[in-house]
């Protein structure tokens, strides 16, 4: 009887190991590799590191997490401040030519208002205000808000359906014809008649475009009311810009 030879290596059937007797192997080397963990995000299978996977694996996976990005976050800056640049350049030519044959649809001042489009009219009539005395920028910002304030309230007393945002819009914008007339003041300054021909020329036109607008039907036989504070407004503004 011939001794029992020694047992059959063991071969699992899935092929992930394999186990050998001590005595038919002269050299046993190998190596543990680490698993790879992989993550879906958003159909794409990316290979995550040791270091991500020991902090989840410790609790600590929130510190991975990325937010998603916010459409709104991507916007343009003029967008993100409101500022619509063909509304404002609509505007101003409504209040530079305020004749309604024009065509203009002029009540979108006044039913559209914006802050940018007067404040940046308020601004530059202050800058060609300027003639060394800064004083007078304050001043004009000063009483567009608090002159509009007086008109908007005059406005309501007489019973007129008119919000503040939309005065402060339309006194704002109609400091355009000043402007205008501020290069033409400089080339006739010299002569007096006609330096002040031109000054009434620009304070009725502003009041005109600015009335026009704010004083509607609502005020009926009221309407010297409030034009005659929008007039006197414009003259004041004038007068900051000329120094007297």
């Amino acid at each position: 009887m011939q001794p029992p030879g020694p047992p059959p290596a063991y071969s699992p059937t899935n092929g992930d190991f394999t186990f050998v007797s001590s005595a038919d192997a002269e050299e046993l080397s190998g190596s543990i590799g680490a698993p790879d963990v992989k993550l879906n995000l958003g159909g794409d299978f990316i290979k995550e590191s040791t270091a991500t996977t020991f902090l989840r694996q410790r609790g600590y996976g929130w510190l991975l997490e990325v937010e998603d990005d916010d459409p709104d976050d991507n916007k343009p800056l003029l967008e993100e401040l409101d500022i619509d640049l063909k509304d404002i350049y609509y505007k101003i030519r409504c209040v530079l030519m305020p004749m309604p044959s024009l065509g203009f649809n002029r009540q979108v001042v006044r039913d559209n208002p914006d802050f940018w489009g007067p404040l940046a009219v308020v601004l530059f009539f202050s800058m060609i205000s300027l003639y060394g005395q800064f004083r007078v920028v304050s001043w004009i910002i000063t009483i567009w808000i608090f002159g509009s304030l007086t008109i908007f309230l005059l406005a309501r007393v007489l019973g007129g359906e008119v919000a503040y945002g939309q005065v402060l819009g339309v006194i704002g914008y109609s400091l355009l014809p000043l402007i205008v007339i501020a290069p033409i003041l400089l080339v006739v300054g010299s002569f007096e008649v006609v330096s002040t021909l031109i000054k009434l020329f620009g304070v009725f036109w502003a009041a005109y475009s600015a009335a026009s607008l704010l004083v509607g039907e609502e005020f009926k036989t009221k309407k010297p009311l409030l034009i005659y504070p929008i007039f006197l407004l414009y003259i004041y503004f004038l007068s900051l810009y000329t120094g007297v």
